[in-house]
């Protein structure tokens, strides 16, 4: 495997490749992790609902494997790219442009995939279980919200690293699978996946005309996105400072 030290070092030059992209290139990977991300979140939607939490847990590491393997840009892995901003390689400005291309990008996707799999009648079978989700994620405390969306980050960064300690493609698999798992078994939040859970839940209301109290774009954006972008970026800038901190700080 790649020592820590030596994925820190490694990360230097990831971070600056990633935003030195070409901004139509970059919109174009993030929406695809986007849409890795929201297929992830459609098959843990029906392993939740047929075999309960733990196997919806298990099933969605699947989306971050894609978007490492297959190869795309997620928002919330790049907040890792805090390591290059603090080695000088990049600027403060280059960064949250990437930051914003990547999120822009990555909503595009996940609302896509949300829509696709609501209107073809995929989720069909599932539209209580997806519109409660929406709402239970749009009722959050506001604090809470953003905790959990700390908490999240540490766990999705951390198993981005720890993908980057493997050498192989089974090993990155193996890496990033029990971090993910754990955040979904914990309920914490995550920005991307939940730019698909509620607008699918906001979709499903629009196809069945089922009520949902609480569950409108306007919480979606206000009440449950807006926290969760903040503590996420908190919880995976914080963890790649601590991690520049201890392997490349002279």
């Amino acid at each position: 495997m790649n020592l820590p030290k030596d994925i820190a070092a490694s990360y230097i030059d990831t971070g600056a490749a990633k935003a030195a992209q070409p901004k139509g290139r970059m919109l174009l990977l993030a929406i695809l992790a986007g849409a890795f991300i929201a297929l992830a979140g459609v098959a843990a939607t029906v392993g939740t609902a047929l075999a309960g939490k733990l196997a919806g847990a298990c099933i969605f590491p699947a989306g971050l494997a894609m978007v490492i393997v297959a190869g795309s840009e997620l928002f919330t892995g790049n907040n890792l790219m805090v390591i290059s901003l603090l080695e000088k390689r990049i600027t403060a400005g280059e960064l949250l442009a990437a930051w914003a291309v990547v999120y822009i990008g990555n909503f595009l996707g996940a609302v896509i995939v949300a829509a696709a799999a609501v209107w073809s009648g995929a989720l069909g079978a599932y539209a209580d279980a997806v519109i409660a989700t929406a709402a239970a994620k749009c009722a959050i405390p506001f604090g809470q919200a953003l905790l959990r969306g700390v908490l999240c980050n540490v766990l999705v960064c951390t198993a981005v690293w720890m993908a980057m300690a493997a050498k192989d493609v089974t090993g990155k698999i193996a890496g990033l699978y029990f971090p993910v798992m754990a955040f979904v078994l914990c309920s914490f939040e995550h920005s991307i996946a939940n730019m698909f859970y509620i607008p699918a839940g906001l979709f499903s209301v629009m196809r069945t005309g089922a009520a949902a109290e609480g569950l409108s774009w306007g919480a979606f954006f206000v009440k449950n996105l807006l926290p969760v972008t903040a503590g996420n970026i908190l919880g995976g800038a914080g963890l790649g400072a601590l991690l520049h901190t201890i392997y490349l700080r002279k």
